[in-house]
């Protein structure tokens, strides 16, 4: 019998690796570690990545386990989510891994200038309804313009076509640096594609993975706006 979201909860409360901050906490206030994760989370000077709206945090703790050299941040709104991650990554050892139950719009509560080196959107809602809610509108770009070092990286993997194409609009636009976009991340021709892009295809969420299986294309694109 799977483990019910009140036992989710209570065992994150004891994780030392979940932040759960109190509305007060962050609404118009600065999060006590506000410029200090490396100091107060990790202990090292090692570069922070973030991944916003992580779910169960498979993508955060993969990368985690890629990249021992850099710190990883999964935000989520979804406790009982974030428990899955948490408890993986904690029963692993792994050391660069932490995850903050909280609103992406808190964004810059959490965070200081040039905090964060990259920002992950991996399969976010496409809010097909609501363009400003989608987390590569203005209102968003404007929070991650806040955090990421000059040049950050902002990387999203969809299955939404109209969230793909909505963001290469966004970032022709605004006159953004478009770094690497495909509409079909698994069918590329390894001839061209860059390392890093190829570095990519080696991680995939669960969900992911069953998209793959029905045949559906994953788009993925890279870029910077700074």
């Amino acid at each position: 019998m799977g483990i019910s979201k009140l036992q989710r909860f209570a065992e994150n409360a004891t994780f030392q690796n979940v932040i759960q901050p109190s509305f007060n906490e962050v609404f118009n206030a600065s999060h006590v570690n506000k410029g200090k994760w490396a100091e107060h989370v990790f202990g090292n000077k090692n570069p922070i990545v973030l991944e916003l709206g992580c779910g169960r945090g498979e993508y955060t703790v993969a990368l985690a386990k890629k990249y021992p050299n850099k710190n990883f941040i999964g935000i989520d709104i979804k406790g009982a989510r974030i428990y899955y991650g948490a408890k993986e990554s904690l029963e692993g050892g792994l050391k660069n891994v932490a995850f903050i139950r909280t609103r992406i719009d808190f964004l810059n509560s959490f965070f200081s200038e040039s905090e964060i080196s990259e920002i992950w959107l991996t399969f976010p809602d496409p809010q097909k309804e609501r363009e400003r809610k989608r987390l590569t509108a203005p209102k968003f770009v404007e929070k991650y313009r806040n955090v990421l070092v000059p040049k950050g990286i902002i990387h999203l993997k969809t299955d939404s076509v109209l969230l793909y194409e909505y963001t290469l609009s966004e970032i022709e636009k605004n006159k953004y640096t478009l770094h690497f976009a495909t509409n079909h991340l698994y069918q590329e021709d390894e001839n061209d594609i860059d390392i890093e892009t190829k570095e990519i295809l080696s991680t995939q969420t669960f969900y992911e993975s069953l998209y793959r299986k029905k045949g559906m294309n994953i788009c993925y694109l890279r870029f910077s706006i700074l």
